[in-house]
């Protein structure tokens, strides 16, 4: 008995991460069929120790098809995902086109399992934005223990959140750099080699951009609490994987540092790293590949009242894209769906 799955963008790197995962977890898969654009057919991407050959998105059938993970890009994902749904398919879309129209759950599975019940409405599940899904990961026991009124979150962005286009001019850059080249940008509006960016997404009316309009508004929507107010700093750095996040809690009630580790410690998907352990405080180099958020340097602000300060990181591929898919999936699978025969 097994789930016939489809993944759509098998080719690019989130694409890639899900087909590995789905291997590493044995979920139970009767059929992997993997779809691209017309320009990758006849390809062929690794699941486990088979090779598949990549199919045509515009072309394929999607009936019989049980679950389609879904990482295209929002354009194709708004044409193609309705398309697998109305054939009876379950999507799970990692892209931002669904995520806060209001009958499509958005789902961290170790905040909100519950709301994969409603998948029914349109038989699509959204996957939140990587930078959300770490920190939520991370406020969910906090909010449990003390209700968390106000978060302020300076992000640090691995160029990956941007595709392989992204992680090849971070390369070229680098390349280009040493040997006393000129350094062109064409996926960054600025240099991201030996450099920052303060901009991820396009600016919105208020300054803002939208990557940091995605944070306050999914994690209200994901935490199912529209009255806690969030403002996010959203910076790219250049880290070819891993989001690193510095985030500040306000709490109604009391928290220390002591009470968040001791709710962090029994939460699941969360490691806590204490300054007194051998590794003091965790670096994006050395989360890559794992499966956790990974906190430290957890300290009290003083400067309010109820007050908590931390740093939060976790590979975006994984946990911030593929992983966060799977895991829906397999909440789906448990309680919400039955493998044919």
């Amino acid at each position: 008995m097994g789930y016939k799955v489809a993944v759509v963008g098998a080719t690019g790197n989130v694409g890639h991460e899900i087909l590995n995962i789905l291997d590493e977890r044995k979920f139970p898969v009767s059929d992997v069929v993997a779809l691209a654009s017309a320009r990758s057919v006849g390809k062929e991407v690794s699941f486990g120790d088979a090779d598949i050959k990549v199919q045509d998105l515009a072309k394929f059938d999607f009936k019989g098809v049980d679950i389609v993970l879904s990482s295209p890009g929002a354009k194709v994902s708004a044409e193609f995902s309705p398309i697998a749904a109305k054939a009876g398919a379950v999507v799970i879309d990692n892209t931002s086109h669904f995520r806060m129209e209001e009958d499509v759950p958005l789902v961290v599975p170790e905040v909100n399992p519950q709301d994969v019940a409603w998948h029914t409405k349109r038989g699509i599940i959204a996957n939140p934005n990587c930078s959300t899904i770490q920190m939520v990961v991370a406020l969910k026991p906090l909010h449990d223990a003390a209700k968390i009124k106000r978060v302020v979150v300076s992000t640090y962005q691995s160029v990956s959140g941007g595709g392989k286009a992204a992680m090849d001019e971070l390369f070229n850059q680098t390349r280009h750099f040493y040997m006393n080249d000129k350094t062109e940008s064409e996926v960054f509006p600025k240099q991201i080699s030996f450099n920052v960016i303060p901009q991820i997404d396009k600016f919105m009316d208020d300054n803002s951009t939208k990557e940091e309009w995605k944070m306050t508004v999914e994690t209200q929507k994901i935490m199912g609490d529209s009255s806690i107010k969030v403002i996010a700093n959203c910076v790219r750095v250049p880290v070819f994987i891993g989001h690193s996040e510095m985030v500040n809690v306000e709490f109604e009630n009391p928290m220390s540092a002591k009470d968040a580790m001791k709710a962090w410690k029994k939460a699941p998907g969360v490691t806590v790293i204490d300054l007194d352990s051998d590794l003091g405080f965790v670096t994006p180099a050395e989360i890559a590949g794992e499966d956790d958020v990974f906190i430290s340097r957890i300290r009290e602000d003083n400067t309010v009242e109820n007050g908590l300060n931390f740093w939060c990181v976790s590979d975006n591929l994984r946990k911030g894209a593929a992983l966060n898919a799977v895991q829906i999936a397999e909440v789906l699978v448990n309680k919400y769906m039955k493998a044919a025969a």
